[in-house]
């Protein structure tokens, strides 16, 4: 199992040129090609009836303003993934959730920094983990770096952790040590022999633990747990549910998207 191709969402924050380092680092490893997305639209308002003097001016005006960012944005990514490695660049000028959707399709695992609203084509980790049916690796700021030599899932009986497991296959077929954690969330800590038994037959090392999350939310209980058995990336369910437009997130999936110190890779 392995990785043929990586997306990234690049924005022009500090943290996108460590988010393509890592990505590029990844690509290194399992000689996967890399595909930068950006898009943005211009921030119209609601004109007033009838016609405006200067409205034509001022969207050709905000429009040019995006275009500028998203070339600045390709500048970015071409001057960080570096020469010898595979890379392609998509932008658009509109929304860009549905645009990087759509692109994801090219992708074998979406590259994605935590939300930050006030950020040029910003995008929500959590509105991307429930709508795209993949994996999608969210970075926190100040990493550029993935080793995953050390992976730790967070365990439960739900079809979003079955799907996360499978989605870090080609993870965890590379990690030296894969460690299962299942907390007590209120309904009884999942049994984890049989995914015990899965992994081992992958030829995957693994252990199983069971942190006490007294006193702490799951969350923490989680990333706690992985940084005491040195782990660098979290796998876990993406869980929540759509309220209209909006989408309600479980305590836990909130948390380590806003929250992790390492890497989490989630699905839905």
């Amino acid at each position: 199992m392995t990785l043929a191709s990586i997306l990234v969402a690049v924005d022009l924050k500090a943290a996108a040129r460590e988010r393509l380092r890592l990505a590029g680092h990844l690509a290194d490893e399992f000689g996967a090609g890399l595909i930068g997305v950006a898009a943005d639209e211009p921030p119209f308002g609601v004109p007033p009836v009838g016609p405006t003097l200067g409205g034509t001016y001022a969207l050709a005006a905000a429009s040019e303003i995006v275009m500028n960012d998203l070339t600045r944005a390709h500048a970015v990514f071409e001057a960080e993934i570096g020469r010898g490695r595979r890379g392609e660049w998509r932008s658009n000028l509109g929304p860009s959730l549905p645009f990087l959707l759509a692109q994801a399709a090219a992708a074998d695992l979406v590259v994605v920094g935590r939300r930050e609203a006030s950020s040029s084509f910003a995008i929500d980790p959590g509105d991307l983990a429930m709508q795209l049916g993949g994996p999608v690796l969210i970075v926190p700021p100040g990493i550029d770096r993935l080793e995953a030599r050390r992976v730790l899932i967070g365990w439960k009986y739900t079809r979003e952790a079955r799907r996360a497991v499978r989605d870090a296959m080609p993870f965890l077929t590379r990690a030296s040590q894969v460690v299962i954690a299942s907390v007590d969330d209120g309904f009884g800590a999942a049994d984890p022999q049989d995914l015990i038994d899965l992994l081992r037959a992958h030829g995957i090392a693994t252990q199983a633990v069971a942190p006490d999350a007294t006193g702490t939310t799951v969350a923490e209980a989680l990333t706690d747990a992985a940084a005491e058995h040195g782990a660098d990336l979290v796998v876990a369910g993406a869980y929540g549910h759509s309220r209209l437009r909006e989408w309600a997130f479980g305590g836990v999936t909130r948390d380590l998207m806003a929250g992790s110190p390492v890497c989490c890779l989630m699905s839905h």
